[in-house]
């Protein structure tokens, strides 16, 4: 049975008065995930949204980085109503993707909740974006004149939101459907600044070239970190999840304190956004040095099992012979890593004084690699004080620079905060309150959005995100509660129609 016949099946038992119009925003999700769409590779995303548009005989627009925004006219006799945005991303974090480039999501249903299997789901933001494109297309739903927005690269970069023209949009109320949190309006949300690293050095021939450590007989091992949680620097910063940068640099820092090694290659980390879950690192040791390496492997994982058990229990190092390794990189190199590492902080910073239980500053380093001639490193600082963002970042730059590395600022983006007493949000809290029965919070949170650069682009503009409930945003465990898809769609459609009522926001 095909993955949509399912999930009209499972969801019909929770949801029997579900409208056509919702299952569509099924039927386009299952469109979006057979379409790869990692960042900065989401052209083929942009085609099928022209296409759309193109089909229901609709404008649009798409710019060179490929966001692209679609126009709809206002529902006969709303003309005259204020135009809304409804603002996505195409792009997605792909997660347990050996070639991200071509491989489609293969969704299933457990439960009352859709997941993927072995990949990330690519709810984030796939869903919104579903939601978005059936309002597009429905003719029931009334609205005043629309706008829907999807950018590229939100997930490593926002250079789309960050290099969008001053007249790309005409609506200053934006529903943002990018948001995890069924039971919250975002309001706000943290700054972000996105650094790249880069270590150079020399890749010498273990066996012949004098700056090898080894001398005498030598052993290859593969040095393999699994079953991490990780997931989402920003949202689950805080949550206790081992990051396996910090596990590879206990592992390789317990070793050198006794024998020296040589490392051919580093691979840690599965994306700029994540929390590092897993990792791959190929060192050669002197041959009479393997019970030793076990010995530290077992105790380390003791170590790890205590301090995460409850958190992040089933992360562990494993040890496998390998083949041995032609070229290595230099052991300076390597050494200047290992200071950066120790230096640079992993996880909170801060805890907020204000918003209650709410991260204020973080550090996630995301991804380990070796490249062609250098060791590559990415940081993803957060904080919604945007002078904090840009110390800590400053400071995590000057690590690298005191050691001969380089540093690239990739992305920097401003933290953003709503005012939540607008009318605009307390028309969308009193919309969830009349539709499902209840009032959702408004708060700010530890995530990025592109809000902040709408705000910087757009003067007046105003956003108010919701979103279904999506757990594991960013991993191999991300979910979707498809009940809570049913709800925001109905929030959705009367918010649009209040909107288009007449009512006063401002």
């Amino acid at each position: 049975m095909c993955i949509i016949s399912i999930i009209f099946r499972n969801f019909a038992v929770q949801k029997k008065n579900m409208k056509t119009t919702t299952e569509r925003v099924f039927q386009i999700f299952k469109e979006l995930n057979q379409i790869p769409r990692p960042s900065h590779h989401e052209e083929r995303v942009a085609d099928y949204l022209c296409r759309f548009a193109e089909r229901l005989n609709l404008p649009y627009k798409r710019d060179k980085e490929n966001c692209v925004v679609i126009s709809k006219p206002a529902t006969q006799g709303y003309e005259g109503a204020e135009p809304v945005v409804l603002l996505n991303h195409m792009d997605m974090v792909c997660v347990g993707m050996s070639d991200p480039l071509n491989t489609p999501i293969d969704a299933y249903i457990e439960n009352g909740w859709m997941k993927a299997r072995g990949t990330s789901l690519g709810a984030d933001n796939g869903i919104g974006l579903s939601m978005a494109l059936a309002v597009l297309e429905s003719s029931e739903i009334k609205h005043g004149p629309l706008e829907v927005i999807t950018t590229t690269n939100e997930e490593d970069g926002m250079s789309g939101a960050s290099q969008l023209s001053r007249d790309f949009l005409k609506g200053r109320k934006v529903i943002n459907l990018d948001s995890e949190d069924y039971d919250t309006i975002t309001t706000g949300a943290a700054g972000a600044c996105l650094q790249f690293h880069r270590i150079p050095f020399k890749r010498i021939n273990p066996l012949t070239d004098a700056a090898s450590p080894i001398n005498g007989e030598r052993s290859e091992y593969s040095i393999n970190i699994n079953g991490g949680l990780g997931g989402h620097s920003g949202v689950d910063i805080n949550k206790g999840r081992c990051s396996a940068v910090k596990l590879a640099w206990k592992i390789l820092d317990a070793i050198r304190t006794k024998h020296d090694i040589e490392v051919a290659s580093i691979n840690i980390g599965e994306a700029n956004a994540s929390i590092a879950s897993s990792g791959n690192i190929i060192i050669h040791m002197p041959s009479d040095a393997q019970d030793f390496l076990m010995e530290q492997v077992n105790e380390i994982n003791e170590q790890m099992h205590k301090q995460y058990g409850d958190t992040d229990p089933n992360i562990r190092c494993t040890i496998s012979e390998c083949p041995p390794q032609n070229i290595v990189i230099d052991p300076e190199a390597i050494n200047i890593m290992m200071t950066c590492l120790e230096q640079v902080p992993q996880g909170v910073i801060k805890m907020s004084e204000s918003m209650e239980d709410t991260v204020e500053t973080s550090n996630n380093i995301g991804r380990i690699q070796t490249e062609e001639d250098c060791i590559f490193i990415s940081t993803h600082t957060r904080s919604f004080i945007d002078s904090d963002m840009k110390e800590l970042s400053r400071k995590i730059a000057d690590v690298f620079a005191e050691n001969g590395a380089k540093s690239e600022m990739v992305m920097s983006a401003p933290a953003w905060q709503e005012d939540q007493q607008s009318a605009f949000l307390q028309l969308t809290s009193d919309t969830f309150q009349d539709v499902l029965g209840w009032r959702p919070r408004m708060v700010a949170m530890h995530f990025v959005l592109e809000a902040g650069f709408f705000v910087e682009h757009y003067p007046g503009i105003q956003i108010a995100s919701i979103g279904p409930r999506i757990v594991e945003p960013h991993s191999t465990s991300e979910r979707v509660e498809l009940a809570t898809i049913e709800d925001i769609w109905q929030v959705l459609i009367e918010l649009l129609k209040r909107l288009a009522d007449g009512y006063r926001v401002s």
